[in-house]
């Protein structure tokens, strides 16, 4: 991939997009800008299936006579115009709070432009192959950077459904700019021509694939709002901005100027504190309401049938000495298990430490519960078994217990967690053969307090700090905008 250099010369690509950063954008409609596109999304869903059809019909026709009809022609690229003009106004690039257009034709006034040279012929080859074999290479690429978004998943699947976001690269950028306007009043130029570069990359591929041409889209990364980044990124709108005036050659330096290292600070720490608490307020619902009535935290029931005498867990490994006064007591607080047998035999269930255990089961065939390798699906548990022979002692009988529990019907034991390596023994009191069981397992969780308040700290001094620093950053741009209008006046 290249990312174009204007000073080398290149044969112009028939698909031209363009697109005019509106000035004085606002810092709060595109909170609702979701909200206030719904009509267009509900009208571009039926657009886009009449928008497949189209391309079907296209292609039986490019096959037969070498042609794109030209009613079909003009009306899907009234369906990718309209959808790319929805798309720079929402949330695949927000360069624009004027509201998009009903329509398929093109609107000279309005800031988002798509057009599409039509072929007088088409190869009848090409029409085969180039929509899934030639076009993937273009895929895997659009992939990483619009991830979802609505040309790539239309192009690609044949199923186009808009979205409300665009994911990958083009989705963070545009985030970033919502941070921008929010706390600066301003879009970055520099993030804005990077958006376009991506959204025109896309379109690109969009049209290759929906078989309106046969140049294959370039590798090649065109910057900013003109129609193949060889010119000057488009200027924002507003008679600020006259390119015939003298006051707009200095304008790109004084936006790079606006976007200092202390409006970056100021984006990066709002970001990461509304991402605090956002983790904060989950885990403060978790907290709440997933808890049982005694307090824990339940992993998913796990079931378990083996032929061996003893079902195990994986030892729980604690081991918090020295690290900040922590305990896992005060981290994890208290633990429980309850094993319930499917077919109503006795059961004993005890934990205790590891290195007892396994000197207790040496030789002894059992199975290991291993917790990591199911995913709550109601699919039985992966207990790797080991052969060998019967235990020797009924495990009652042992002293090893931190605590157990047996007898018939549904057996629970709770402990504190301590220091060290435990494991959870689970077999019949009698030490027979066979088990089939269902296990569920928790924990109370206290430390889950901890970490909220510490979220909770960390979101407020990040979100103070990233309000402080736009509110200073919008009053320094303020400042000095009044300050280069008073000197554009006096060298007038």
């Amino acid at each position: 991939m290249t990312i174009l250099d204007s000073s080398a010369p290149h044969r112009p690509y028939p698909v031209r997009v363009t697109a005019e950063l509106d000035d004085n954008l606002s810092r709060w409609l595109w909170l609702v800008k979701w909200f206030l596109a719904i009509p267009h999304y509900l009208v571009l869903c039926v657009l886009w299936l009449a928008f497949v059809v189209s391309s079907i019909m296209a292609f039986f026709a490019i096959v037969f006579t070498g042609r794109f009809p030209r009613a079909l022609f003009d009306f899907n690229l009234g369906v990718m115009r309209w959808t790319w003009r929805v798309t720079f106004y929402a949330y695949g690039a927000l360069g624009t709070d004027r509201y998009p257009p009903f329509t398929l034709s093109d609107v000279a006034g309005y800031p988002a432009h798509l057009e599409v040279d039509y072929p007088e012929r088409l190869s009848r080859g090409l029409v085969l192959v180039k929509w899934w074999l030639l076009a993937l290479p273009h895929y895997l690429v659009v992939a990483f950077f619009v991830s979802g978004g609505i040309f790539a998943a239309g192009a690609a699947t044949d199923h186009p459904q808009p979205f409300l976001f665009s994911g990958g690269l083009v989705g963070l950028l545009v985030f970033i700019a919502r941070l921008a306007l929010l706390f600066t009043g301003s879009y970055p130029r520099s993030i804005f021509d990077l958006v376009i570069g991506l959204q025109r990359w896309a379109l690109r591929v969009a049209a290759y694939a929906a078989l309106m041409t046969d140049a294959y889209p370039p590798f090649r990364l065109d910057l900013g709002g003109s129609a193949d980044g060889t010119g000057p990124a488009a200027t924002p709108r507003g008679p600020a901005h006259d390119p015939t005036s003298q006051a707009h050659l200095p304008a790109a330096p004084r936006a790079l100027r606006r976007v200092s290292v202390v409006t970056v600070v100021g984006i990066v720490s709002g970001a990461l504190g509304a991402m605090a608490l956002a983790a904060a307020g989950a885990l403060w619902a978790a907290k709440s309401t997933l808890p049982d009535d005694d307090g824990f935290f339940s992993a998913p029931t796990a079931t378990c049938q083996v032929d061996t005498y003893a079902i195990t867990s994986e030892p729980i490994r604690l081991h918090f000495s020295g690290v900040g006064g922590l305990t896992p007591s005060a981290l994890l607080g208290d633990g429980k298990v309850t094993v319930r047998s499917h077919d109503g035999a006795p059961i004993f269930v005890g934990i205790a430490n590891s290195r007892s255990v396994d000197t207790y089961l040496a030789g002894v065939a059992r199975s290991t519960m291993v917790p990591e390798r199911r995913f709550g699906d109601g699919s039985p548990a992966i207990c790797d078994s080991v052969d060998g022979v019967a235990p020797g002692p009924a495990p009652a009988s042992l002293p090893i217990w931190m605590k157990f529990a047996q007898g018939n019907g549904s057996q629970t034991i709770t402990w504190p967690f301590r220091e060290g390596d435990w494991t959870v023994v689970v077999m019949n009191p009698e030490r027979s053969q066979g088990l089939d069981v269902e296990v569920d397992a928790g924990a109370t969780l206290p430390g889950i307090k901890v970490v909220i308040s510490v979220l909770m700290f960390m979101a407020a001094a990040l979100l103070m700090l990233g309000l402080a620093v736009g509110l200073g950053s919008a009053a320094a741009s303020r400042s000095e905008r009044r300050s280069e209008s008073t000197a554009d006046s006096n060298t007038a």
